[in-house]
């Protein structure tokens, strides 16, 4: 009975402190998650998950600093994968933090990476509405950007070899073997041209040489022309100045016999009033003077009237000037 009773006793003990054990292991876990650690979600729809598990690594600068807790498929949005990350609370999680899934090549297994670009924001805190922790935003790795050219280089290599097999299919070739034929007549038929081209060209120097030589005749002949033409010049200019003094000349005598015809007249009705005093008592031979006076008369007026006008008195009277019954010589 001792024996017993000393085995439940050692039962109860062990018991007891095992129940102790892990009540403090549940109070430091608890105490430690919630000083240590911070909770974040990620919301990835671009990239791709493939070898992310849970407790997978969650670095920052090649860093560990947590790890992946759970995932879990979005109802709203098909591509949406919602992943919870247990963070370091040292760690800086900051506004513009962003997530990127990078791979061991050799392993295949994935991991997060946590990047913060310059400059720094603010510490993340804010909890979106509908979500249980602050949320990280998706970012874009580089090996998503070089598959994507590398898929777009694959795209237009295909497009390309498409083109290609298009261009050499049998009716192409035909036509491009009659394209070559084409080009083959067509250069023989240039070096045919091209020395027609040469003969014509040497003919063509003969000529300019011709012409260089008719062009210095020519100069030759406009040097010559142009001395006469200023000896021309001179003695024309020389003829217009002797006219210009007979114009002159002329003008002074048209004056003088302008003034003497004046005078003629003057005297001329004197000597016709003298013979009208005088020839009062011989009536007929009175009227014949007189007659023949005004004969003088008329003809002395239309003498000076030509002299008046220089211009008649060289090249004739005009029809205006001309009387009754006289014509223009």
């Amino acid at each position: 009975m001792e024996a017993e009773a000393r085995y439940t006793r050692v039962g109860a003990i062990v018991l007891a402190l095992l129940a102790a054990l892990i009540v403090a292991v549940l109070w430091l876990s608890k105490v430690g998650g919630q000083g240590d650690f911070k909770r974040y979600a990620i919301h990835f729809e671009q990239q791709a998950l493939d070898g992310l598990q849970v407790g997978a690594d969650v670095s920052l600068r090649g860093i560990k600093i947590g790890r992946v807790e759970d995932y879990s498929l979005a109802a709203s949005k098909f591509n949406r994968v919602r992943v919870e990350l247990r963070v370091d609370g040292r760690a800086p999680v900051l506004t513009n933090t962003v997530a990127v899934v990078t791979r061991n090549f050799v392993t295949g297994i994935a991991a997060i990476t946590l990047i913060t670009p310059e400059p720094p924001g603010e510490p993340l805190v804010q909890v979106a509405e509908g979500e249980t922790y602050p949320l990280i935003k998706e970012g874009r790795s580089d090996l998503d950007v070089i598959t994507g050219r590398v898929q777009q280089v694959g795209e237009m290599a295909a497009t390309t070899l498409s083109s290609v097999n298009q261009l050499l299919s049998s009716e192409n070739r035909d036509e491009v073997m009659a394209t070559i034929r084409n080009l083959r007549q067509l250069s023989q038929g240039l070096n045919n041209r091209l020395g027609a081209l040469d003969r014509t060209l040497a003919q063509t120097g003969a000529a300019a040489e011709s012409v260089g030589q008719a062009a210095t005749q020519l100069s030759s002949s406009g040097e010559r022309i142009t001395a006469v033409v200023e000896r021309m010049g001179t003695r024309v200019d020389g003829t217009l100045t002797e006219t210009e003094r007979t114009l002159v000349e002329a003008r002074q005598a048209l004056g003088q016999a302008a003034k003497a015809v004046e005078a003629l007249q003057t005297q001329s009705v004197a000597t016709a009033r003298r013979l009208e005093d005088t020839a009062s008592g011989v009536d007929d031979q009175l009227s014949v003077a007189m007659s023949e006076l005004r004969l003088s008369i008329d003809a002395a007026t239309r003498v000076f009237d030509r002299l008046r006008d220089p211009r008649a008195a060289l090249l004739g009277p005009s029809a205006q000037q001309l009387g009754p019954g006289e014509k223009k010589p």
